[in-house]
């Protein structure tokens, strides 16, 4: 998929929001730094994969009271769980598979330990076998 469909696309998903989409442009890059992946814009969530998904990108139900306005949440999987305060929630929805998520209000917050645990998850999502 080439660069302006991708960013025709990812404009009517955040629906001119822009600080949203802001912020969806630097974790975006920061993902497509681990090397290659596709990327897949749907409804209610974009998803970035090698062999299988691995982060997904999602705008917070308003009805959240929860979630800072204008904020995204990244979530990512991994084989284990990562205690952080910067994880909002972590579930095991199959044995050895967790699905982290985090909420980003700021592009600050995408720090070195937000790059390390997406180098994890593209690792994971490479080597892992579907269960």
């Amino acid at each position: 998929m080439n660069r302006p469909l991708i960013r025709k696309e990812i404009d009517a998903f955040f629906s001119g929001q822009e600080e949203r989409t802001k912020l969806y442009l630097s974790i975006e890059e920061m993902i497509k730094s681990l090397g290659p992946l596709t990327i897949e814009i749907m409804k209610s969530q974009i998803s970035f994969g090698t062999k299988y998904k691995f982060a997904w990108v999602w705008i917070p139900p308003d009805s959240s009271k929860k979630r800072p306005k204008n904020s995204i949440v990244l979530s990512f999987g991994l084989d284990h769980r990562v205690e952080s305060k910067q994880i909002a929630e972590a579930v095991e929805p199959y044995p050895g598979r967790w699905t982290h998520h985090i909420i980003i209000q700021d592009e600050t917050e995408l720090n070195t330990d937000v790059y390390k645990w997406l180098r994890q998850a593209y690792a994971f999502s490479q080597g892992r076998e579907k269960k």
